[in-house]
């Protein structure tokens, strides 16, 4: 089932599927111009055709908080503080900081970070509802300081108002796909505008998302979830788990080993197809391992690191940490045989929602910085204004903007110090 290929037959798994957002763009472009233009009315339409909503709010009913309290187990309770704290305390590490500094030559320069005002956390609820993705959405915000969070999700379980009312979350709203994208970019009566939409979602969530930014921030454009394994020395029981792991969030999810040995190939192999036999999820894993996942030989663990690099991977596991400092492209790495992928989904505290489809060429997974914007800060001393003058009025002359060049020359003539006279545009020392 799971397919052995030398590198130079791999070219397949190498290169991307191309994905067919173009369609689903022409599809959720109606319901985006619906919601743009009718708000609420549209979204209730698009919500009980799409997501089957019942009753006549789409926010979550009183008694759905209370059956969600009364619902969930207190192990449950346990492991969302346990991540939750995990979470924010790494965060915590990644929020960017005011930051200044004064040059001799009379610039003072620096940058403020101020918080977005408002974010919507997208939390997927259909094969798998996803609490945790409530924990890696809102928490960075919440360290980023965002005053008004959202939530939306189409039918969200117990466990996932569970773990929105943990962080203090209450606005959490019943609908999905492309009308609780649209509602949270313009707003509606009921669900806030916000400035950034995160999370992930399928394609149509992700169409909807390309279509609005600019319109709204996003995240990222996601696709398909994803995995490589760079491995030559490794149990195959570990790899052959991390690799169903992936591959059973969705038929299009992608598992792929790069080793040099064929006897860790073969094993692995063998180790998927037993698992398989006893996995609850295996409808969904086996496809996606049938179809999206391969052992690729490489023949030495450069070229192995060079494919994972033109991969640019979602998820990346190294078994050995000296591949670190080889590695210039991926979402999240983990390190070592005790690092499996689903601790990062859950608990060791980096973000789960990563960059895909080769977007980690580009950045890296959600963090506090998603929100909050960094501005920059100047101030000149009239001494500094000097002696920059003629690097700013060449510039500004060459570039034929004459006004920006007469703001600067105006300042000349007006801030000599005592001591100096102006004649015109120069200024002498006084005798």
């Amino acid at each position: 089932m799971l397919r052995i290929l030398p590198l130079h037959e791999a070219q397949s798994f190498i290169t991307r599927k191309t994905v067919r957002m173009a369609e689903a763009e022409l599809v959720v472009a109606p319901i985006l111009e619906a919601v743009r233009r009718r708000g609420d009315e549209a979204v209730f339409e698009y919500a009980r055709k799409f997501d089957r909503l019942e009753g006549n709010t789409l926010t979550v009913p009183a008694s759905d908080w209370a059956a969600a309290e009364s619902g969930i187990s207190s192990s449950f309770r346990a492991a969302v503080e346990t991540a939750a704290h995990n979470i924010r305390e790494y965060a915590a590490l990644q929020l960017p900081r005011d930051v200044w500094a004064e040059f001799p030559d009379g610039r003072r320069l620096g940058s403020v970070v101020r918080p977005l005002e408002s974010m919507g956390a997208y939390i997927p609820a259909g094969r798998y509802p996803l609490p945790s993705t409530v924990l890696m959405t809102v928490i960075p915000a919440q360290v980023a300081g965002v005053k008004t969070i959202c939530v939306t999700s189409p039918h969200p379980s117990a466990e996932i108002l569970g773990a929105a009312k943990f962080l203090g979350v209450d606005k959490v709203f019943r609908i999905g796909a492309a009308q609780a994208i649209a509602a949270l970019a313009f707003g509606t009566a009921t669900v806030p505008k916000v400035d950034r939409i995160v999370g992930p979602g399928n394609i149509y969530v992700a169409a909807a998302k390309k279509l609005l930014a600019g319109e709204v921030g996003i995240d990222f454009v996601a696709g398909p979830t994803e995995i490589v394994i760079i491995a030559e020395d490794a149990d195959p029981r570990f790899i052959a788990a991390d690799m169903l792991a992936q591959a059973e969030h969705d038929v299009e999810a992608s598992s792929i080993l790069l080793t040099t040995s064929r006897s860790l190939a073969e094993g692995v192999a063998l180790e998927v197809a037993r698992q398989l036999e006893t996995l609850p999820t295996a409808p969904v894993a086996s496809h996606a391992i049938r179809h999206n996942s391969a052992v690729i030989l490489c023949p030495s663990m450069d070229a192995a690191v060079e494919a994972s690099n033109q991969l640019a991977p979602e998820h990346l596991a190294i078994y050995d940490a000296a591949l670190l400092p080889k590695i210039q492209h991926a979402g999240s790495i983990f390190v070592g045989p005790s690092s499996p992928e689903a601790a990062g989904d859950y608990a060791t505290g980096p973000n789960h929602v990563l960059p895909t489809s080769g977007a980690a060429r580009m950045r890296g997974g959600l963090s506090p910085a998603d929100f909050v914007k960094v501005i920059s800060v100047q101030e000149l001393t009239p001494a500094a204004l000097r002696k920059l003058a003629p690097t700013i009025t060449t510039l500004a002359r060459a570039e034929g903007l004459e006004a920006h060049a007469r703001s600067v020359e105006a300042r000349l003539n007006v801030e000599a110090p005592l001591g100096e006279e102006r004649l015109g545009n120069e200024v002498r020392l006084g005798r």
